[in-house]
């Protein structure tokens, strides 16, 4: 009779004739010194297109890696097969120390993550003056989400043939943006894209933006077609005429160099994630203040120390209502 529970000994284990033994497992694993340095270009499905040493590779994430995924502009160590032949494979064995991560999530309930681009110098927030109309909202969350992440934010600003860029400016004045006003014309004509480009050379710039406001039209006038072919296909979805993004895709500048990262459009821009300590590091004339703040200071309670530094005469109070506009975009909705 077999005996259960407390009362089961060696004896009632069952075991399989020929079944071999299993090796305990070890935290020791391969250094890969012999690694190759590459770059991840875009993502799909699993398999990720990677530029080495000037040419493109498909590889798959190792399992040593875990859960932890790679994301485009992430720079990665692999092995393998690195020919980039047809139907060869590499291995990323590494993912290198990331200098920013740009985030969202799909809304402000939402605890995951979604990692848009890694290690980017800067975020191009393109957005229509009209038809559609501009998404002050959606603007300021794309703009705490770069502060966070450690990317400088510069918008562009298209189809100022259909009205003034003015007020716009007015309302991202106090926080020095850099910015770049297009007319549909100059889009066309490759205008926009040479003036568009005098902030790009020689940085890592991911271009977000919402459907129909020029975004892919721009990044195609700056990005050739002769240097796509470096990435291989672009993934697109055709409707009513115009071809949106689907997947993050990294695209070779020419000229001084520097690299433009296609993101899918956005409807949305969530901020789950977002700490407010993180965000003050975007405002140095602020920063000191907070010295004085309470623990887990959200920046805008009656005991923050800001309204005291500003009140001295420390910084501009404008600067100080931008930061906060900025940090209760998560309590508003877009349309508000």
């Amino acid at each position: 009779m077999r005996r259960y529970g407390k009362h089961t000994d060696e004896d009632d284990i069952r075991t399989r004739p020929g079944r071999r033994g299993t090796r305990p497992r070890t935290n020791i694993r391969p250094k890969h010194e012999d690694a190759a340095e590459g770059m991840v270009l875009t993502v799909d499905r699993g398999r990720l297109t990677c530029l080495v040493d000037g040419r493109t590779i498909v590889a798959m994430k190792a399992r040593e890696l875990g859960r932890k995924a790679a994301v485009v502009g992430d720079r990665v160590a692999l092995v393998g097969d690195l020919s980039g032949m047809k139907d060869t494979l590499a291995r990323i064995v590494r993912i290198e120390e990331r200098s920013s991560l740009l985030r969202r999530t799909a809304d402000d309930d939402d605890p995951y993550e979604r990692v848009v681009v890694a290690n980017a110098d800067q975020l191009a927030i393109v957005t229509a003056l009209a038809d559609p109309e501009p998404r002050p909202r959606l603007i300021d969350r794309c703009l705490v989400a770069a502060y966070d992440g450690g990317l400088e934010p510069l918008l562009v600003m298209t189809k100022s043939d259909l009205a003034p860029p003015d007020k716009l400016l007015e309302l991202y004045g106090d926080l020095d943006i850099p910015h770049v006003v297009t007319s549909r014309d100059e889009l066309e004509n490759g205008d926009a894209a040479d003036r568009v480009r005098e902030h790009l050379d020689g940085k890592i710039t991911a271009f977000v933006g919402h459907s129909g406001v020029g975004k892919t039209t721009l990044v195609n006038a700056l990005v050739p077609e002769d240097r796509r072919r470096l990435t291989g296909h672009v993934n697109v979805v055709t409707g009513r005429g115009r071809h949106t993004t689907t997947s993050a895709l990294a695209l070779p500048l020419t000229g001084a160099g520097g690299w433009v990262v296609d993101t899918p459009g956005v409807r949305s821009f969530g901020l789950a994630h977002i700490d407010p300590s993180r965000v003050i590091h975007a405002f140095p004339d602020l920063e000191p203040g907070t010295e004085g703040c309470p623990r887990a200071c959200s920046h805008d309670e009656p005991d923050c120390a800001l309204d005291a530094w500003v009140a001295e005469g420390h910084a501009d109070p404008a600067r100080l209502y931008s930061l906060r506009r900025l940090l209760s975009t998560r309590e508003r909705k877009e349309g508000d």
